[in-house]
């Protein structure tokens, strides 16, 4: 960890982002909540994928790339701050978008981050139920060089060794604004997805010494499977940190009870959730990650398995450019 500073990094974060109390929520709940506010971090809108972009741009730079692709759902906030980096250093940019089952429609193509995609430039490719991603990502990359392009593929949520490093940045910001403030934190909090957010802010802690645990919100797959993923990447990035990969071990807490039918799609206790943090505190969350994060905090404080007298820290990783594409299931009926 002494030479983590010297891993290349380009500066984009709006960094440190704030650590506010949830006053109106934490009252609501009986329980103390606070948000790391990684929703601000600038970049299009900013969102989590801005830190893991810093360390995947600087690597795209030092491998002389001039193209960014990568892949995600119709609505991918990764995908919105892929494009808002390319754009900003000088990179073409093509993002392989899937459609997603089960998602509301009526906005799905054209606004939220769709919407954003075609305003930051991207060239986009718009892929149907059923096509083979993976496929059609390899033959994209082998037509880029034939063309003599030098193409920099960036996986689903910027989730590998590189772009998790962002979080293991943002694991020592969250430690020195605690240290700073004497503010005490008995868990972190957040949605589970690519893997990449929470492995880094793991990595991060066990670096530093922190015993604070992390609770993954599965917002695509069951527990078991979201374990398996987070851990995975938590050991190759602590390996690529020269940090023991054993010490990652239990380390890993992840929740699939509130993924409902599946990635994107709606819930009622995610629409619940949303509502209750825009209704009192004035803070928008998202429908695919934030939400049924959110939903899963406030399921287990009213179960008791969050204790009143414990303080939670929830990690706001972006992403209300999405609300726009569900506006059929926010707006009044």
């Amino acid at each position: 960890m002494n030479t983590f500073e010297s891993i290349p990094r380009v500066d984009i974060t709006h960094s440190p982002t704030p650590i506010e109390h949830l006053t109106r929520l934490s009252e609501s709940l009986g329980c103390p909540v606070y948000v790391k506010r990684d929703d601000c971090t600038g970049l299009a809108g900013g969102g989590n994928k801005t830190r893991k972009l810093e360390y995947l741009i600087a690597d795209a730079q030092l491998k002389g790339a001039d193209t960014l692709v990568t892949v995600g759902g119709l609505q991918s906030n990764h995908a919105r701050q892929t494009a808002a980096a390319a754009a900003r250093f000088g990179f073409k940019c093509e993002l392989v978008l899937d459609d997603v089952e089960g998602t509301p429609k009526t906005d799905y193509y054209q606004n939220g981050n769709m919407l954003l995609n075609c305003m930051l430039g991207a060239n986009i490719h718009t892929l149907s139920l059923g096509d083979d991603s993976d496929s059609y990502v390899l033959a994209l990359l082998e037509k880029l060089t034939r063309e003599g392009r030098k193409p920099y593929f960036i996986p689903m949520g910027g989730s590998n060794v590189i772009g998790s490093l962002g979080y293991v940045r943002c694991a020592k910001e969250i430690l020195q604004q605690l240290a700073d403030t004497s503010l005490r934190i008995d868990q972190i909090i957040l949605a589970s997805g690519s893997a990449g957010t929470q492995a880094g802010l793991l990595a991060g802690l066990i670096a530093e010494d922190s015993d604070i645990p992390v609770f993954g919100i599965s917002v695509s797959r069951s527990s078991e499977m979201q374990t398996s993923l987070v851990q995975a990447l938590l050991e190759h990035t602590l390996t690529h940190l020269k940090i023991d990969p054993g010490r990652g071990k239990d380390r890993v807490l992840t929740n699939g009870n509130y993924v409902g039918e599946g990635y994107g799609r709606v819930t009622q206790s995610m629409v619940a959730a949303v509502q209750r943090c825009a209704e009192l505190e004035g803070l928008l969350l998202d429908p695919v990650y934030t939400g049924k994060a959110m939903a899963g905090l406030i399921d287990l404080c009213k179960q008791g398995q969050i204790s009143p007298n414990s303080q939670t820290l929830f990690l706001h990783t972006g992403g209300s450019q999405g609300l726009f594409a569900y506006r059929e299931i926010f707006s009044p009926k």
